[in-house]
């Protein structure tokens, strides 16, 4: 990955001016919008933590805080918070909406998991 870009484990974290550029990948890339003041995204963050440590090879993650990055959230239409988009090949293929269980994430990204 680019230098603009912050890791931490397994997952990445980008803003307005990276985040284009997270989504070059040739894994599945799970942009995650959050907010600090989110309690549901405090419950989810940790879930897709695991998700991207346990499918290295199939699987990013991109955390984009939607209130320090306005520009990328209201391009992708973020109403709510916590909200994934799922990428193959930079386009959209998936929206997730509010927290889940791992497994139940695990289920809804099944078929991305296994590429």
């Amino acid at each position: 990955m680019s230098a603009t870009h912050t890791h931490t484990g397994a997952v990445i974290h980008a803003d307005d001016d990276t985040f284009a550029d997270a989504l070059d990948d040739t894994r599945a890339v799970v942009a995650y919008f959050w907010a600090e003041w989110c309690p549901p995204c405090r419950a989810i963050g940790p879930v897709l933590e695991e998700l991207a440590a346990e499918h290295p090879d199939t699987l990013a993650v991109v955390k984009i805080n939607s209130d320090l990055s306005p520009r990328t959230a209201a391009e992708h239409r973020i109403l709510a918070v916590p909200t994934l988009k799922v990428f193959v090949d930079g386009a959209v293929v998936r929206t997730i909406v509010g927290a889940k269980p791992k497994a139940a994430l695990e289920f809804e990204l099944g078929s991305y998991l296994a590429r």
